[in-house]
């Protein structure tokens, strides 16, 4: 079977000593980050201090970002009450996959400003697997509950799959009682940018949006306990 963003290593890469050792160099990427430096750079020049694994690495640069980055996104972040009667605008394949990680028992990370991340990484390549179904028919649950009105994903045409996932989706949301469209753009993230009520964990939109919803937070807590989420 499967399993999306799934590492047999990842019980090395991230275990107790390495958690303590990536939380220390989280911590200087951050604080040069704070001084303007830029963070790939950055990234690469503490991660070979360390002589982190690439796996690691992928890690540090979901989780870091500025003060000011910080203090911006949470600021722009709505309470999930505000989901009531509203039209929401989701990032499909970010939202998705991290569910699906979540599901498959991967890695997850949660960043400095507090969003989940996973590690899987699209790379223009994607294929439906088990646990899309279930991340659908979990969406569908979660949106429910909040009474939203209407909602649009926003799906990259370029990636493999994306019309079979679009079809996916349109056949779940028969059983949704809220709205659903499904658009195939050449990029999400642009298509996303400037948009108020979004639901990406993308460090781009987000910095670029409006208004945005933690919905991946709320699913994994209520339906997914037993996810994997490091906090360094």
């Amino acid at each position: 079977m499967k399993k999306r963003g799934f590492d047999i290593h990842d019980t090395k890469w991230f275990s107790k000593t390495e958690q303590l050792r990536l939380k220390q160099a989280k911590e200087e990427i951050e604080w040069l980050l704070d001084r303007n430096y830029p963070i790939l750079p950055v990234v690469k020049f503490v991660s070979d201090r360390y002589q982190f694994s690439n796996r690691q690495r992928d890690a540090l640069k979901r989780c870091v970002c500025t003060q000011l980055q910080k203090e911006s996104r949470i600021s722009r972040r709505l309470s999930l009450s505000a989901l009531n009667h509203q039209t929401i605008y989701i990032d499909g394949f970010n939202l998705i996959i991290t569910l699906e990680v979540a599901l498959s028992g991967g890695t997850l990370i949660r960043g400095r400003d507090e969003i989940i991340r996973d590690l899987a990484g699209l790379r223009g390549t994607y294929k439906l697997i088990e646990q899309t179904e279930e991340a659908l028919r979990l969406i569908g649950q979660c949106l429910s509950s909040h009474h939203v009105n209407q909602v649009i994903f926003y799906l990259d045409e370029p990636v493999s799959n994306s019309r079979n996932l679009k079809y996916k989706i349109l056949e779940f949301s028969k059983f949704w009682n809220f709205k659903t469209s499904v658009e195939l753009v050449p990029n999400a993230d642009l298509a996303l940018q400037h948009h108020s009520h979004i639901i990406s964990s993308d460090a781009i939109v987000l910095d670029s949006c409006l208004s945005y919803f933690n919905l991946s937070e709320d699913i994994i807590q209520r339906f997914i306990p037993d996810a994997f989420i490091l906090t360094f």
